[in-house]
């Protein structure tokens, strides 16, 4: 009996030389990767160059304000503007009162609004509402300040309220837009589920899609205070300023940091113009914190709902 023959395999070629042998064989692979290289090379660039306006103004205000930033800075009031020392105490705490009371106004009407936008609004409302909101996002601040101090100042005076009115103004829209683009990321299919479970609307609404969307809701309201902690044009028409600490809700004109740092940047003396920028380092550090805080909520998991 004839044996048969007995054929031997050829041992398999390195992966090394197989995925070589591929890229050999495609005329496009060299051109492909040259395009990429250079396209990282132009988004590089452009990042560096988006970056150095932003490092000239880190440096610039961190070396003029550290000589006057301090404890003492963030305790006192400002002594007049010829006066070394002092600080922007009232500053201080008129920020926080008006973007305090800002919020508490604009947030909680935002989501709402964006609330009914995603899940209710299909007719002429929706298109009304989106429409004033996209006008509300590019109009400049100080025709916000105009219209509270054409609407109120006259009645009511300057003070906390409607300084926090003209704030709260401002932020809706943002807090609008951005609560609806994180509502509408929430998968149909959770709302699916808790329709078949037998949830009402409103039901899945407040424990399935709000919950989901925590995490951007937080981010978006977080960029909404930021904004408003920085502006200054509507402020110089509702809370006007003061130069010591008011606790007021209405009726005093109020103070802010933005306020004191213009009002020292103004000015001919070089401790006021010190003082200004050392309130421009604390704010630049405010809005630091409030976009870090919401760089960090959006980074975490999405929540689940309970």
């Amino acid at each position: 009996m004839s044996s048969l023959p007995v054929t031997t395999l050829a041992p398999p070629r390195p992966a090394s030389e197989v995925s070589s042998s591929l890229r050999a064989a495609d005329p496009h692979s060299r051109r492909r990767r040259r395009r990429s290289r250079v396209m990282r090379t132009v988004l590089l660039a452009g990042m560096i160059a988006a970056m150095i306006p932003l490092a000239l103004i880190l440096i610039e205000v961190g070396r003029r304000g550290a000589n006057a930033f301090g404890w003492s800075f963030l305790t006192q009031t400002e002594p007049p503007f010829r006066r070394e020392g002092g600080g922007y105490l009232q500053g201080l705490v008129g920020t926080f009162y008006m973007v305090t009371f800002a919020t508490a106004m604009s947030v909680p009407l935002g989501i709402m609004a964006a609330v009914y936008l995603v899940e209710y609004g299909r007719g002429w409302l929706a298109r009304v509402i989106r429409f004033f909101t996209d006008v509300m996002t590019g109009v400049p601040s100080v025709f916000v300040g105009l219209f509270v101090y054409a609407l109120l100042i006259r009645d009511i005076g300057f003070g906390t309220f409607v300084g926090a009115l003209a704030l709260s103004v401002i932020m809706l829209p943002i807090v609008v837009r951005s609560s609806e683009e994180m509502l509408k990321l929430v998968p149909e299919d959770q709302r699916a589920a808790s329709a078949a479970l037998g949830a009402r609307r409103w039901q899945t609404i407040v424990k399935v899609v709000l919950p989901t969307a925590r995490p951007g809701l937080v981010t978006g309201a977080m960029l909404a205070v930021a904004r408003a902690a920085g502006e200054t044009a509507p402020l110089l028409l509702t809370a006007l300023g003061a130069l010591s600490v008011v606790t007021a809700v209405q009726g005093t004109p109020q103070s802010a940091l933005t306020l004191l740092i213009y009002d020292g940047a103004t000015q001919p003396f070089a401790p006021g113009q010190q003082r200004a920028w050392a309130g421009a380092l604390l704010l630049l550090g405010i809005v630091f914190v409030f976009t870090a805080v919401a760089r960090f909520v959006s980074s975490r998991s999405t929540v689940r709902p309970d």
